[in-house]
């Protein structure tokens, strides 16, 4: 029965992928629906290690510090894709995505059973493969859903040492939160965040929350350490994972209202022209966004936006709340600031053979997709509240979570695909609030067919109309 469950849910999860995946196969050169400038310059250092034209990982002395304003990750996972397939093009590293993200499906499903039992983690696996926003960027060739799988599984992990009490379960959860940073840096600060989290939880229980705690760090730190040292290597200077922080802040400030006021502005081509303007370099003078001198530039573009985050605190709290509720928008399916939050599988027909029972196919799982993505908000929601008064640790720990990518990714510029984590494990609350509205429309069910007795009086006694006795 179980079994049988997760096999319809992961069918599920591979046609809505294989469907999406065809209507974006042929706009993969659009940049109204993909990023492909984003994915050529990967593609660029997957062919040039491939070629032999530089190191796969290390950067040698004195390299332009564009390099290191990329996760190093992803232009590897896409010269192994390369190298495995023969093939050298976004198609292929779309088809082995979506295909992969599929199956990532069955995380949600372990978060789910794990904190609230299997039929929440079915439903919640259910609500995962259909997810218009999640099916979505697991068809972008982009770094961004291998990320997310990275983080879901050692938020998986984090879970089971917690339920557990286990060290060993508390160093895989590090490692795989580590490992997501080569992919996506989003998730550096959240072992931090989690710390304080696991200690209250706790309840000043240390042999238990000290090795947890101890283990969950040396889990990243043993992750990101080899990036750390090709950094400082290349650049003389600490970059835990990658330079751009400054720069996703100057551009946050840049992209609200008030940005033309500060003398922000919102795109990187932007920046670069605005402090070739301040260094007095012609036109012609080469000048990347991390080079020359990118450390101490990309310092000085936090220190600009941080002065003014300090200088009106509560306007850029108004900023942060407005980002917090766009990342929670699952209905409005195209945004200039956010991305698209998801379209449903009829985007597809046209690219696929008509078919009567196809289109139907299609068609149902539209309908079915746009009514979830209109439910969302209510069934996390309610799952919220449900899930505290069921198992309060256990989805206070999942929360702080969420919260961690709603706060951390609403201070700069935010896109919808860098919070799909966060979406996820959103699921898995929606999962269990849908799971015990089942369970209570069941209940009512029940008691409608149930047989009623109807008390009758005979000389004072009760009698029960069934069964004749007196009561």
């Amino acid at each position: 029965m179980r079994a049988s469950a997760l096999l319809i849910i992961l069918a599920l999860a591979l046609i809505t992928r294989a469907f999406t995946a065809q209507f974006m196969l042929a706009r993969l050169s659009d940049p109204q629906f993909f990023q492909p400038g984003t994915y050529a310059g990967f593609a660029a250092q997957a062919e040039n290690a491939l070629d032999g034209k530089t190191p796969y990982f290390w950067l040698d002395e004195g390299d332009a510090k564009e390099s290191v304003q990329q996760c190093p990750g992803f232009s590897l996972w896409v010269a192994f894709i390369y190298k495995v397939s023969g093939e050298r093009s976004a198609r292929v590293v779309q088809r082995v995505q979506w295909v992969l993200d599929a199956f990532s499906v069955l995380l949600v499903f372990g978060i789910g059973l794990t904190a609230f039992g299997w039929r929440s983690g079915l439903i919640a696996g259910l609500l995962a493969s259909l997810s218009p926003m999640l099916v979505l960027y697991g068809t972008w060739p982009l770094a961004d859903a291998p990320a997310s799988w990275l983080v879901l599984g050692g938020v998986w992990m984090l879970l089971l040492s917690w339920k557990r009490e286990s060290w060993r379960w508390a160093l895989g959860a590090g490692l795989m939160l580590g490992a997501s940073c080569w992919m996506r840096a989003n998730a550096l600060l959240l072992p931090l965040w989690c710390l304080p989290v696991l200690v209250l939880l706790a309840r000043r229980k240390w042999r238990m929350i000290v090795p947890l705690c101890a283990a969950l760090a040396l889990g990243v730190a043993l992750s990101i350490m080899p990036i750390v040292i090709r950094n400082a290597r290349a650049i003389g200077a600490f970059i835990p994972v990658r330079l751009g922080v400054g720069t996703l802040l100057w551009e946050g400030i840049g992209e609200t209202e008030r940005g033309a006021e500060f003398g922000a502005v919102a795109s990187d081509d932007a920046v670069v022209e605005q402090e070739r303007l301040e260094m007095k370099l012609a036109p012609d003078v080469p000048l990347g966004l991390f080079w020359p001198d990118g450390v101490r530039r990309d310092r000085e573009r936090s220190h600009k936006a941080l002065a003014v985050i300090v200088r009106h605190p509560v306007w850029f709290t108004g900023v942060m709340l407005g980002r917090m509720q766009g990342m929670l928008d699952y209905t409005g399916y195209d945004s200039s600031t956010y991305g698209p939050s998801g379209f449903n599988v009829t985007t597809a027909l046209p690219q696929i053979k008509p078919s009567a029972p196809l289109t139907l196919l299609v068609r149902f799982l539209g309908v079915l997709q746009s009514a979830l993505a209109s439910l969302n908000l209510v069934l996390i929601a309610g799952g919220i509240m449900l899930a505290l008064y069921k198992d309060w640790r256990s989805s206070f720990l999942l929360l702080t979570i969420a919260i961690y990518y709603l706060v951390m990714n609403s201070i700069m510029h935010v896109e919808h695909r860098y919070n799909l984590p966060m979406h996820a494990l959103l699921l898995v609350f929606a999962g269990f609030g849908l799971y015990r509205l089942i369970e209570i429309l069941a209940e009512l069910a029940r008691k409608r067919r149930a047989p009623k007795t109807t008390p009758v009086t005979d000389g004072g006694e009760g009698v029960s109309a069934t069964s004749g006795r007196a009561g």
